[in-house]
């Protein structure tokens, strides 16, 4: 039936249309709702150093709902303006946790925390890694995760209160997209919005130069949205999130979170086309060859298409193909700081 259905919707409405990157990101801006926030009253809620890293953590308002809480890792003993990087965190069906799955605060990570980073970051948390290789490194909730997620009446029963919450707030995700389409936007529009202020405020700060940002999954949503939102982001990481929209249908669609299906976005140019439509700006992506979440032929026309937007400036374009299941592991981390160590310098 969907198969069929795609073949309608094709000669009907067109998907897919190849606009020129920057009309495809202000027009799917001005489609997914992203919101203009800002990251107001921040604050210092506590500093502490773990062997070689300093860490911060901050909270700040974006106008709605609780405060947001945010890790800020630097080496203990930097000087100067550090380049800086936005971690994302991903989506994993966890959203007890936020920040904390990919980066460590003053105490020791959770059980479902560690079980997470054993299955999907090679058992490290990649923002500590990376703040060790000499970054500013920012990872913050944002709106159903962690310090941001929403006050669900979890019943009693086994495993821990974590996981027994993460199952209800897997039931209500769909909830909270109805709200935000209610609203005139949309889920990832309003995640992307919260993205967009974290990363200002990264840029802000005197002891932080130039920015990029990476992360997993969800995460990598994220990055790609980010990447294509705010042109003062120097370089993105798109880590096993990647493949062409038309490759999901009738298989996969039903795998992923409503923030991966923003409306309006598919009339305007598929997934790839937008995390693309920063060309020539440096763009990383990386290809889990065994991804269960994804087919080999979506990820193989996501990279045709993104080639194709990236044309005028290959050496722009890092792809980078990993037989692997869907992971950010510490091969594919530490291949993904050396190339922003190189696009962040300077």
């Amino acid at each position: 039936m969907f198969a069929e259905l795609a073949g309608v919707t094709e000669a009907q409405l067109g998907p897919y249309p190849a606009l020129p990157g920057p009309e495809l990101r202000a027009a799917a801006r001005a489609a997914m709702g992203v919101l203009d926030l800002t990251a107001q009253d921040v604050r210092v809620e506590r500093t502490w150093t773990a062997g070689d890293l300093h860490g911060e953590e901050l909270s700040w308002t974006v106008g709605f709902g609780p405060r947001t809480r945010a890790y800020l890792l630097r080496p203990r003993d930097a000087e100067g303006p550090l380049p800086g990087v936005v971690a994302l965190h991903c989506h994993a069906g966890m959203k007890w946790a936020g920040k904390e799955k990919i980066a460590d605060g003053p105490e020791e990570p959770s059980p479902e925390v560690r079980r997470l980073r054993e299955a999907a970051y090679g058992g490290r948390a990649f923002a500590g890694a990376l703040a060790r290789r000499g970054f500013a490194v920012l990872a913050h909730d944002v709106l159903a995760w962690g310090s941001r997620r929403f006050p669900l009446d979890v019943p009693g029963g086994p495993g821990s209160e974590a996981d027994r919450y993460d199952l209800a707030a897997r039931d209500h995700e769909h909830v909270v997209a109805k709200h935000c389409a209610a609203l005139g936007t949309s889920f990832a529009g309003v995640v992307a919005g919260e993205d967009l202020a974290a990363a200002a405020y990264l840029r802000s700060r005197p002891d932080v130069g130039p920015v990029g940002c990476a992360g997993l999954s969800g995460g990598g949503l994220r990055a790609g949205l980010l990447g294509a939102f705010d042109a003062k982001i120097r370089a993105v990481v798109v880590a096993a999130m990647m493949s062409s929209y038309r490759d999901l249908i009738g298989t996969h669609v039903h795998r992923h979170t409503w923030m991966f299906y923003p409306p309006g976005l598919p009339r305007l140019g598929d997934w790839p086309d937008l995390v693309a439509a920063r060309a020539p700006a440096p763009l990383m992506v990386q290809y889990a060859m065994r991804d269960e979440l994804f087919p080999v032929e979506g990820m193989r026309r996501a990279h045709a298409v993104i080639g194709a937007r990236y044309r005028d400036a290959p050496e722009a374009y890092e792809a980078v193909f990993a037989d692997v299941p869907h992971s950010f592991d510490v091969p594919r981390q530490d291949r993904a700081f050396d190339w922003l160590a190189e696009q962040l310098s300077g």
